[in-house]
């Protein structure tokens, strides 16, 4: 009994951190990360995409140059341990800035849940199928001019503000432990 409840609890860790490392992987639009994610076999829907883990890749990295930056954060997980597989619902709140044309930013959220089907396999349990189920959206209107600062008071270097390439956060993780 003991021994079931602690795989149980390594299980639900090891999806946890998949989906971390997913979030992060899709606003660095870094490919391994997303990779480390998703069976090569597996299928996503976004509704405004829908297709093979090959597509989906290939659509999300390097990504749309109109999406400057995005942030996933995540909530939290409902998770429905079968054998090696789990049925998983996420929340998760979405910001992109996008560009939509002559430099006309906006700052735009959505909230919704993931479905993931998570398979174990050889111990790794990485996603089969994503469903995005969307709650709400809003476009917050122009986008704030970060190179300003923040509240009136300008940053003192350049790497304060985020962005999906070139993000100050890709140095750090560099540097190690």
């Amino acid at each position: 009994m003991m021994a079931e409840g602690l795989d149980a609890l390594l299980a639900r860790e090891a999806i946890r951190t998949t989906l971390a490392a997913l979030a992060r992987g899709e606003d660095r639009r870094d490919a391994g990360l997303i990779s480390s994610a998703f069976w090569p076999d597996a299928t996503i829907d976004f509704g405004v995409f829908r297709g093979t883990f090959a597509e989906y890749l290939a659509w999300v990295v390097p990504g749309s140059e109109a999406i400057t930056n995005t942030q996933h954060v995540l909530g939290q997980s409902h998770i429905a341990l079968a054998g090696s597989t789990a049925r998983v619902e996420t929340h998760v709140i979405s910001y992109h800035r996008v560009d939509f044309g002559s430099g006309d930013e906006h700052d735009t959220c959505m909230g919704g849940r993931y479905l993931d089907l998570f398979d174990a396999r050889d111990g790794d349990w990485r996603i089969a199928e994503r469903t995005m189920l969307y709650d709400w959206s809003q476009d917050w209107g122009g986008a704030a001019d970060w190179s300003q600062g923040l509240m009136g008071m300008a940053f003192s270097a350049a790497h304060y503000s985020g962005r999906a390439h070139g993000d100050h956060s890709e140095d750090y993780f560099r540097q190690g432990a």
